[in-house]
């Protein structure tokens, strides 16, 4: 942020290596290094999991230009819930970020931590599973340094993202590396009858595409803190073409190397795929891989948090959010108290937190609210096309991702329908029952008021205006 003779607004530091490391260094975390195991069990063969990877990276390069495309016509940092805001209306965005703030990505900040913590704590642990409390303890511990850090400095947060990402890609090119010897050695022998004993049911796509897709979640990044990245007209679609595709074509080569390396029953009945590769190709120095995951996993939270805080800043500057959190520290000039709020649900989250559950109903959530996103580009492209557009991308496009997302939402529960999805749907619409009261009609102001001038005062903190 930086100071005006306005008031505090968003300062642009994030150029585009930036750019790329926000959104790559997202979506590499905690996912290639566990979901492979659970891609490969739902789909049942080593053809039809690569067929998995490579569609999950055209759909997330698909959404990433035309989120490119929202994000220069509507260039407000917010992402999904400020797109809904001036396409869908003032309801449908708060039935957004209520989910999101309370769900979406506490939840995906949890999985992360955890994530972290088991791979943090498990070369202490050798032959046996770690205790459960020494992970969320270790997960607790990760989620408060990393919202410290994001408080106390942008700069500080661009850096770690950027060398976290370094370590990520040296630590999968050397999956592809020693994959491509090993390939060279062993031959093709496990990927012979590539699509034999392939399950067909809808169902098992789509909960495939899930795990899948949580590993490229990460991929909308950059368009939640557009205010902050500089000339975003040209950067934001390109560090989004350069990042998803050095992200896609990365996760389809480690996964031949897994693959080349385990047979399908060993990468299935693996609990964390990459310690079991480098178990059997590193040996003794196996702990390489635990460290190379966790890091990425820290890396990752730490892209999360970064954008996460801005979308409970954008929301509370609409007045869909307590005022308190649209303000930034007077010195500091980062949105602390938007931080500090989605380190406290996270902390919450965290303590009954389940990894599989967190990924199943945070896809169908996500992708849920990503379906109107589209429909508001296609919005847009109809009724609006007069307004300037620095970047555009076809019709088709939008059409085609908007279908894509459809089917995620509906293919876990066509074949078997579960109560747990309908118990996510109410909890999404039940935000228009805490909107009515405390938005419209606004409830409690008093009570508010002398809440957030005692918040202002402790915290430092002042009323931050709009980068356009």
């Amino acid at each position: 942020m930086a100071t005006d003779k306005h008031g505090l607004t968003l300062k642009r530091e994030v150029g585009i290596i930036g750019g790329i490391s926000f959104i790559a260094g997202t979506m590499i975390g905690s996912g290639i290094f566990i979901s492979p195991q659970y891609v490969m069990s739902a789909v049942g063969s080593p053809g039809a999991s690569l067929l998995i990877w490579a569609s999950c990276g055209l759909i997330a390069m698909l959404g990433g230009l035309c989120y490119a495309e929202l994000g220069t016509v509507i260039p407000e940092s917010g992402g999904e819930y400020i797109y809904m805001l001036r396409t869908a209306g003032r309801v449908v965005a708060f039935m957004f970020v209520f989910t999101f703030v309370t769900v979406m990505r506490s939840a995906s900040a949890t999985g992360i931590a955890l994530s972290f913590a088991e791979y943090a704590v498990a070369p202490f642990f050798p032959g046996c599973p770690p205790p459960q409390m020494l992970v969320k303890c270790a997960a607790a511990g990760a989620i408060i340094l990393l919202a410290s850090v994001n408080c106390l400095s942008s700069r500080l947060a661009t850096v770690i993202q950027v060398v976290t990402l370094v370590v990520k890609v040296l630590a999968l090119t050397l999956i592809v590396v020693v994959g491509v010897v090993m390939l060279f050695e062993k031959g093709t022998g496990n990927f012979e009858n590539a699509f034999e004993g392939t399950h067909l049911q809808v169902k098992s796509f789509g909960i495939a595409f899930y795990q899948g897709l949580w590993s490229y979640d990460g991929w909308n990044t950059l368009n939640y803190l557009t205010e902050e990245l500089k000339h975003p007209e040209v950067n934001l679609p390109r560090a989004v073409m350069i990042a998803i595709s050095l992200v896609t074509g990365l996760y389809l080569l480690v996964n031949v190397s897994y693959l080349t390396v385990m047979t399908p029953k060993e990468l299935i009945s693996s609990s964390a795929v990459a310690v079991t590769w480098g178990n059997k190709v590193l040996g003794s120095w196996g702990w390489i891989m635990s460290l190379a995951a966790a890091l990425s996993a820290f890396g990752s939270l730490n892209g999360t948090f970064f954008s996460g805080g801005r979308v409970c800043f954008v929301a509370a500057r609409e007045g869909h959010m307590p005022n308190i959190l649209s303000m930034a520290h007077v010195h500091r000039l980062t949105p602390s108290p938007a931080l500090i709020f989605t380190t406290v649900v996270s902390l919450l989250v965290l303590i009954p937190g389940d990894f599989q559950s967190i990924v199943n109903f945070f896809s169908f959530t996500a992708w849920f609210f990503y379906a109107i996103t589209f429909s508001g580009l296609l919005y847009l492209k109809i009724k609006k096309p007069e307004l300037p557009r620095p970047y555009r991308v076809p019709i088709i496009l939008p059409i085609l991702v908007l279908i894509a997302a459809v089917f995620l939402v509906l293919a876990p529960i066509i074949d078997n329908p579960q109560i747990e999805y309908l118990y996510v749907t109410l909890f999404i619409f039940s935000g228009v029952i805490v909107y009515i009261p405390f938005i419209h009609y606004k409830l409690c102001p008093n009570l508010l008021t002398k809440l957030t001038i005692f918040l202002q005062l402790f915290l430092e903190v002042a009323p931050a205006e709009k980068n356009l």
